[in-house]
Parts: C-alpha cells; structure tokens; sequence
C-alpha cells in the first residue's frame, strides 16, 4: 500500500500527464480559465508537500484533478 507521500507524488505527476491533453488551441477563453485555477491547485499542492501538509496537498491535487477532468471531458479528451 502507498503511503500518503507517495500517492500525492503519484496523483501530481497523473496531473502533469493529463496536461499534456488539452490542447490549447481548442478550449474556450472560459475553459482556459478553468485549466489556470486547476494548474495553481497543482502548485499549490506541491508547496503543501513541500510543508508537509499532506492532507491539504492531497486536497489541493484532487480538485485539480476534478476542474481538469471537466475541461477534458468537455472537449472530448475523456468519455
């Protein structure tokens, strides 16, 4: 089983990876915003860990996860 550490790296690097999906050049100024606030919940994220505040970290990537998969899901990239 992971530790908590381990499963936020993980989930920031799923993050990083699912970036690479979204093209720029098809999403909306509004959708772009979205991707924006997901992106500084990422880096918020990663300077949570960084304190050692895991729980706060691991919240932080969720919901970026969560604004991220919306923008996903609204152009196509996941069903």
């Amino acid at each position: 089983m992971a530790t908590i550490e381990e499963r936020i790296l993980k989930d920031i690097e799923i993050f990083g990876n699912n970036m690479k999906e979204i093209d720029g050049s098809k999403i909306d100024p509004k959708q772009r915003k979205i991707v924006e606030l997901a992106e500084m919940y990422a880096k918020d994220s990663r300077a949570f860990f960084d304190k050692k505040d895991f729980y706060t970290s691991f919240s932080s990537i969720a919901y970026a996860h969560g604004l991220l998969d919306s923008i996903r899901k609204l152009n196509g990239v996941i069903e």
